[in-house]
């Protein structure tokens, strides 16, 4: 399966260790499928890891090394056309990519622009938690013991 993950995808890998994103990131590197990558999707996660807001909680190492990865390991498109499909103009490179990439799958989070489109040509697009579900890879949420967790109040609190 060949996929495009959204730069906001990778972002939130990076920012979440353990979550949806992360986990699908660490598939993509068990090879569980073709991760789609491009120049400007590398330029635009490299401003973006770069911003002060965003590097209070990421570290540099950890951005360095995603780029690098993906720079060696992920399949390079090149020549995008020009796209004009999603309401945010940024987003059109993405697109462009799954085009000249022959993407099945595009992964993002973004509710409002590409989510609203469902599909571009023959490439759907999707959540992570989707994708994951498709990997099986079932989400598995942490269940709280809350019994033990009282019982541990309890002492701190004595």
């Amino acid at each position: 399966m060949r996929v495009v993950l959204d730069t906001n995808i990778l972002c939130s890998a990076l920012l979440t260790p353990g979550g949806p994103t992360d986990r699908l990131y660490r598939a993509w590197r068990d090879k569980r499928f073709e991760l789609i990558t491009s120049e400007e999707q590398l330029d635009e996660l490299r401003r973006i890891t770069r911003y002060p807001r965003v590097r209070a909680y990421i570290e540099p190492a950890a951005a360095g090394s995603m780029l690098n990865e993906l720079r060696r390991l992920a399949t390079f498109v090149t020549k995008l056309p020009a796209v004009d499909q999603s309401r945010d103009p940024g987003d059109n490179f993405l697109l462009a990519m799954v085009q000249v990439g022959k993407a099945d799958v595009l992964v993002t989070g973004d509710k409002h622009d590409l989510l609203s489109l469902r599909s571009f040509r023959r490439t759907r697009i999707i959540t992570a938690r989707q994708l994951l579900g498709q990997l099986g890879n079932k989400m598995k949420t942490p269940t709280r013991n809350v019994a033990a967790a009282s019982r541990r109040k309890r002492k701190t609190s004595r």
